[in-house]
């Protein structure tokens, strides 16, 4: 590994050596599918094709949330896509989504299937298919997105810049993780003086906002995200914010959704196609 302290760029960057890391084996500068392989289809109109990862924590909280109002027409498979393995980089999985990233969705209850990927554009689709924690009142409903797009662009930071090099980074560098726990710690302090104000973070309603926001936030700041991030951030001084996340946490449809597509931990559940798989893993 090079000294990091005389690391100077060359003037053209090349490819020719691993990144090292956790997911080395799977960082690449192209995109495109690297082998062929069929996505599986289900029987049910919705099929998610995803992992357990935060992002992917959003949609099957989205949908066993939906599930939970009594919308039987939300009824889903959730098929495991290791990332680990590059199952991203099937066929089938780049042709629903191109960025090569879970989540993708892809709903077949119409005359033609309709394929949606990045999470929040899937929450957003699933909020208006179903008319559900997605408010109607313009002003709201516009607080809601705001929110929900701050994710978007915010997590990033928390997720590929902090947790990357705090948690998977071959060698700790001082200054990146500096850097990211710096902002880091200014998101959460965002989302602690938005959370003082409000019950939820996009209104005093539950929405699509806490839903997308919890996965990453929230399990975070509860400790169960890149071990000992919790204590390095002080993330228990973010009162309001703790307060949202464990009450987020204890809502049955969110205790269920953070189980699926899931490939280790106790319960853990790979695959759903339907409700007896979760009740199983969870009783077990």
């Amino acid at each position: 590994m090079t000294d990091q302290s005389q690391y100077t760029p060359p003037k053209v960057w090349t490819w020719n050596k691993p990144s090292g890391g956790q997911f080395a084996s799977i960082n690449r500068p192209i995109a495109g599918p690297t082998h062929d392989k069929e996505l599986p289809v289900g029987a049910h109109p919705l099929q998610l094709y995803s992992q357990g990862t935060p992002n992917g924590i959003k949609v099957t909280v989205m949908l066993e949330e939906l599930l939970a109002l009594g919308r039987t027409d939300a009824e889903y498979d959730a098929w495991l896509i290791n990332i680990g393995n590059g199952d991203q980089f099937g066929s089938g999985f780049v042709a629903i989504n191109p960025n090569s990233k879970i989540p993708a969705l892809v709903d077949r209850s119409g005359a033609e299937p309709i394929s949606i990927f990045e999470s929040g554009a899937i929450l957003l689709y699933l909020a208006e298919k179903f008319g559900a924690f997605l408010p109607g009142d313009v002003k709201e409903r516009t607080e809601v997105l705001s929110w929900l797009f701050w994710q978007m662009g915010s997590a990033p930071f928390l997720g590929g810049g902090f947790g990357h090099f705090f948690a998977y980074a071959p060698v700790k560098i001082e200054y990146a993780i500096d850097r990211y726990a710096m902002e880091a710690k200014r998101q959460f302090d965002v989302l602690d003086r938005r959370l003082a104000e409000s019950e939820f973070v996009g209104s005093d309603e539950y929405s699509i906002a806490d839903i997308a926001i919890w996965p990453w936030y929230g399990l975070v700041a509860m400790g169960k995200a890149y071990e000992g991030a919790d204590v390095f951030l002080s993330t228990r001084d973010y009162k309001h914010v703790m307060r949202w996340a464990e009450a987020i946490a204890a809502r049955p449809a969110v205790q269920r959704g953070r189980i699926i597509n899931r490939t280790s931990g106790d319960p853990h559940l790979e695959e759903r196609h339907s409700a007896a798989d979760i009740n199983k893993a969870l009783a077990s």
